[in-house]
């Protein structure tokens, strides 16, 4: 089973600010895809359905929901 850790906030500029922030820890397992990572992390913050923008960052993937001033990050936790 492999844990990672969601970061739900808003942002600033384009930037993370943390004014306000959700924090969930997703588990899946090990031979989960990386599509039913990102749709099992955006559904613990309640944004299935949501279109988003993706970045990847080393392990971290980014999401940037569309026509909204946030940001998600999702580290695979070790």
């Amino acid at each position: 089973m492999q844990n990672f850790l969601v970061e739900y906030t808003d942002t600033f500029g384009g930037q993370a600010n943390y004014c306000w922030c959700e924090r969930e820890t997703v588990t899946l397992s090990d031979c989960a895809t990386d599509r039913q990572i990102v749709l099992a992390c955006k559904e613990a913050v309640g944004l299935s359905g949501v279109k988003c923008d993706r970045e990847e960052c080393g392990e971290t993937i980014i999401l940037r929901p569309r026509g909204s001033c946030t940001v998600m990050f999702i580290d695979p936790q070790y």
